[in-house]
Formats: structure tokens, sequence, C-alpha cells
């Protein structure tokens, strides 16, 4: 019975010099050798030129390998880091490497996208998406208002799926709304709203906007024989123009806007 107890007692002391060991290997000596449950936070390093990686990789304990595969970016000059991993703000351990990527020397060739008869606005999306510039916006007469009729780079004209490399600042051509004929405004006043508009968009030009008015009673501009100016005063109904912008006669250009100026009131009464 002795036995069985000092064979027991023995056991017990194994067992606890066992857990001893195993609780001093994985909660102080591990701990104290791989600073266990210590961490770095990944610093940001993207737009970071390379000359400076060793200095400020090295004061916060971490090493970098640069990867083979460069991209590029118009956005960063050449060999400053476009990519990280880990990212920024990842919990790594003490000495970990940091793989980069980063921005080449050399602009890739890409096609040019398709952005003729586009709108400006769409136009700047496009480009931006495939890491192009916007550069100057040169407005020409034509119809198609803010409609891209050409593109250049450095003063050549392009096509639409010519190769050009990526990053380069592009020219627009675009058109103005008004076309090249040039020619006299017609007469609007004294003619009812409706017919003024159709007589407008005959003209090849566009409306503009439409002020109403409630007075019935109008000055006219005139001149006389002897080319003195004469203001003569006119009735006008109601839903009538009684002014136009530009005037009768001016010389507009075709696609240019007219605003006119109607009588609204229905109780108009001569004087």
């Amino acid at each position: 019975m002795n036995e069985i107890k000092f064979i027991l007692k023995n056991l017990s002391i194994m067992i606890g010099i066992v857990a001893s060991i195993i609780f001093f290997i994985f909660y102080i000596y591990f701990p104290f050798i791989t600073n266990h449950g210590e961490t770095i936070t990944v610093p940001n390093l993207v737009g970071m030129k390379i000359k400076d990686l060793d200095e400020f990789l090295s004061d916060r304990d971490l090493r970098y390998e640069i990867l083979d595969d460069s991209s590029y970016s118009s956005e960063y000059p050449p060999y400053t880091v476009l990519q990280q991993n880990p990212s920024e703000n990842d919990k790594v351990k003490e000495n970990r490497k940091i793989y980069l990527t980063l921005n080449s020397s050399i602009p890739p060739k890409i096609k040019m996208p398709k952005i003729i008869n586009g709108s400006v606005k769409n136009a700047q999306l496009i480009l931006k998406s495939y890491d192009l510039k916007l550069g100057d916006i040169t407005y020409v007469p034509d119809m198609a208002r803010n409609a891209v009729l050409k593109i250049f780079i450095d003063g050549d004209s392009i096509s639409e799926n010519d190769l050009i490399l990526k990053g380069s600042i592009i020219d627009l051509e675009v058109g103005n709304g008004l076309g090249n004929q040039i020619f006299d405004a017609p007469d609007l006043q004294n003619l009812e709203l409706d017919e003024a508009k159709f007589t407008i968009i005959g003209s090849g030009l566009r409306l503009g906007n439409i002020i109403y008015a409630d007075s019935g009673y109008f000055y006219n501009k005139n001149f006389d024989e002897e080319g003195n100016e004469i203001y003569e005063k006119f009735w006008v109904n109601p839903g009538y123009v009684f002014k136009q912008s530009p005037e009768k006669s001016t010389r507009v250009r075709i696609g240019r806007r007219v605003n006119l100026w109607v009588v609204s009131s229905t109780k108009n009464e001569k004087n």
C-alpha cells in the first residue's frame, strides 16, 4: 500500500514538473524569443522613393523586397512605390518583409479610347479611367454643342485606337453649338409665341429664355428717312412677342440662342 502511495506521489510530482515546463516554454520562453503578442503596424509606402526605403523601414524593424513586375501611373514619379503587400495598417511581426511594386520609368502604350462625338464631360471620365490627362479644350463653330470633334497630342491630330503612351495629355477640339453660317436675325415681333418658336427653329437658331410681361404697350425703335432714331408706341396682343434678343437684322451665327419677351396678360387694354 505504501508502495502505491509512493508511486502516486512521484507521478504527481512529475506531472507538476512537466506542466511547469510546458507553461514556461509556451508562455515565457516562446513569447520572449518571438515577441509574441507584439506587432508592428505597416506604414503607407505608396509614393515613397526607392532611395528612402532602407532607412525608413529599418527604423521600424521591417524589410522589403522589390517585385519584378513593375506598373505605371502618371500620378507618381518613376521608381516610386505603387503597391505594397502587406497593405497599410496591417499588423505584422518584427522583421517582416514588405513586397513592393515600383512605378516604371517608361509608360506603356495603350489604344486611344473612343471619345469622338461624345460630350466633354464623358470624355473627361473616360480619359481618367485610362490614366490619360485632359489638356486644352478649344471650341470651334459646330452645331454639336460640347461634342468632341477632334483629339490632339502635342499639336498632332490622332485617331481613336491609335497607340499612345499612358499618361499622355489629350487636347480636345469641341463644338460650340454654333455653325459657320452667318445671317440676319429674323423679325419675331408681333408674332404669336408658337409661330416665333417655329421661325427660330426653322432659321437654324435655338430658343433661349422666354420672359413674360403683363403690359400691352411697348416702344419700338425705328429710323426716319434721315436716319434719326424714332420710337413708336404699339400694342401687342397677349401671347405675342413684343421684344427679342438679338434684335431683328442683327448678324447671327447659326445655332445662336434667341430670347423672347411675350405678353402674358389677357386683360390688356389700349389707352
